[in-house]
């Protein structure tokens, strides 16, 4: 009397375990780092967006603004994972907007803590990573 059995054995289950394992292994961190290269390049662009718009309210009103709504945008990238500051010289006629890090999976990242842009178009960096780098990805 041969009885048919139906299921897995422990052994094929240990072994669709650790394929499930080995694959998470290596797919979660590359999506971490590819989630933290974009939240980046959204800030460039936003930093980029923010400066050109620094210009054209200078050439309208001879002076810079560190009020975000007079350059019709908010303080935040659009995923919300960046803040916008804006620092003016005394005669407003000098700025440097600066993207930081606080929200989501870029919120403990110590490659690129900040971001920042002058008025002359200096890019600039803050963290382990060089500015090219925090730029560039």
């Amino acid at each position: 009397m041969n009885k048919l059995q139906r299921g897995f054995t422990l052994i094929e289950l240990m072994i669709a375990v650790a394929i499930v394992g080995i694959l998470a292994a290596i797919a979660l961190p590359n999506y971490t780092e590819y989630v933290k290269r974009a939240a980046r390049a959204e800030a460039a662009a936003t930093l980029l967006d923010a400066a050109n718009k620094q210009e054209q309210f200078f050439v309208d009103n001879r002076e810079y603004t560190n009020v975000f709504a007079n350059l019709g945008i908010t303080d935040t990238t659009e995923n919300g994972y960046f803040k916008l500051t804006i620092q003016l010289n005394a005669d407003k006629n000098t700025f440097t907007i600066t993207a930081t890090a606080y929200a989501g999976p870029v919120a403990g990242d110590t490659d690129c803590t900040s971001l920042t842009i002058t008025d002359i178009g200096l890019k600039g960096s803050t963290g382990a990573k060089g500015t090219e780098y925090c730029w560039s990805r």
